[in-house]
């Protein structure tokens, strides 16, 4: 029995070009087997065969435009009905067979015989019209013939040439198995993606032994290779070893850590008026009482009360580290680029030895003499921008620490006491945590403690 396979519903779109054709007449096909691909102004779909058979006729070649209800091709269907019709000629010649080969043609002629008997049980089906616009195609009681399933187009809005070929059945087995087509190589025609293809791709990953926790086994695109000088002068400049160094690894942070940002504010107006009244004591002992000071005390402060910020997950991501010392990192910015020295132990310094060793370290950053011992074992770090500017930011967590703080510049506003509104000089804190260790309402509660301890120095001490 033959069957006209036709485009099924597409949606909006009229007129898709054919830009594959998949199978050749007399191919045998299995249902969900692919025929063709269309690709619109925005994707590409592929229209599958709700029918096993053999391909008998194709209406369509490559290049042309097809529409919803259009026939594609005609296939000889498998496992009809029709393909029984010698059974039941045959048992015209029964009484010239004996005993069992009259039982063995009964069984064989039963068959076909009770599905004529449901036909014609069945009321006629009248007539509907052809469908038009979205309506999705019905099924003809005269010819038999069944409608295409719906495929829709899945990938609006990305570039055609970016989406993976392959069968509907490869797409879903790639699914379950949790796999990103487009990071696989197709081995068959024009790049198609195989079920062997997968199994293989499955295969070298184990093999590499990539893992999740650890952040290995990204497959990044490459970046496009433009010739920026065609579109006007251009002049190209080597990257700084620092920028070289973390460039990398800024990359690899960003793309492997599920970085959220919590933001709050801390009301520094009473810290700001300590911090200059100290600045003579700060000058007699050879240093600068900064901000950043007090931040390093207020964040060793919120790391002891909540000690899951101050841990790193094991190479393998089954295990938490809690760290049981404060070295806290602070961003530098200097003339080779984005340094971060760390001050040790700063639980046990008071606030004038943490401003000498901030000088001291922030000195040498600008130098170029940092050694790699002064940028190792961090256990979080403060990215300050409030000499510059700024409202907000979403700072980069330096592995493997878990969390890293990030301060604006303050700004006074008015803030209203219960009575009346009083201005105050507020501080914005924004603060990036690694989501596999930290969550939200956590994240929310230390920012919180953060700020009360900022908005009374006298707490630090505590």
């Amino acid at each position: 029995m033959s069957e006209q396979i036709k485009v099924p519903d597409i949606g909006d779109f009229d007129q898709v070009p054919v830009i594959e054709v998949l199978v050749a007449v007399g191919d045998t096909i299995e249902p969900e087997q692919s025929l063709v691909t269309l690709e619109s102004d925005k994707a590409t779909m592929e229209v599958p065969s709700p029918v096993a058979g053999e391909v008998v006729e194709l209406k369509v070649q490559e290049g042309d435009e097809v529409s919803e209800g259009d026939v594609i091709a005609v296939v000889e269907v498998v496992g009809r009905s029709g393909d029984e019709a010698p059974a039941v000629q045959n048992s015209e010649n029964k009484q010239d067979s004996g005993p069992e080969t009259r039982n063995a043609q009964d069984e064989r002629h039963s068959e076909p015989v009770a599905e004529h008997a449901v036909e014609a049980a069945e009321p006629p089906v009248a007539e509907k019209p052809e469908p038009s616009g979205a309506a999705v195609p019905t099924s003809n009681a005269e010819t038999g013939e069944l409608p295409a399933p719906p495929v829709p187009f899945d990938d609006m809005g990305r570039d055609p040439s970016s989406l993976p070929h392959a069968s509907p059945g490869v797409r879903k087995l790639a699914r379950e198995l949790g796999i990103d087509l487009t990071a696989v190589k197709g081995s068959a025609k024009h790049g198609r993606i195989t079920e062997d293809d997968l199994k293989q791709h499955v295969k070298s990953r184990i093999e590499g032994g990539s893992s999740v926790a650890g952040g290995s086994g990204l497959e990044i695109a490459k970046a496009p290779e433009i010739d920026f000088a065609k579109f006007g002068e251009v002049e190209q400049q080597a990257l700084s070893r620092i920028q070289k160094i973390s460039g990398p690894n800024l990359h690899r942070n960003w793309v492997s850590i599920p970085h959220v940002t919590q933001f709050d504010q801390a009301d520094i107006t009473d810290m700001e008026a300590f911090r200059k009244a100290s600045r003579e004591d700060a000058e007699k002992a050879g240093t600068k009482m900064t901000p950043l000071v007090f931040l390093i005390k207020a964040v060793v402060a919120a790391l002891k009360e909540y000690p899951a910020f101050n841990t790193s997950l094991s190479s393998d991501g089954q295990s938490l580290i809690h760290k049981k010392y404060y070295h806290i990192g602070f961003a530098a910015d200097t003339p080779h680029g984005l340094m971060v020295p760390v001050i040790r132990d700063c639980d046990q310094k008071s606030l004038l030895e943490l401003a000498q060793d901030l000088g001291e370290l922030s000195g040498k950053a600008r130098a170029g003499k940092l050694s790699r011992e002064e940028m190792q074992g961090g256990c979080m770090s403060i990215s300050s921008l409030g000499g510059i500017g700024g409202t907000a930011f979403t700072p980069i967590i330096n592995a493997p620490e878990v969390a890293i703080l990030g301060v604006s510049r303050s700004e006074m506003k008015p803030v209203w006491n219960g009575e009346q509104f009083q201005p105050r000089l507020m501080l914005p804190l924004s603060l990036s945590y690694d989501h596999r260790v930290i969550d939200g309402a956590l994240a929310a509660r230390f920012t919180r403690y953060l700020a009360y301890v900022l908005e009374d120095v006298r707490r630090m001490m505590l």
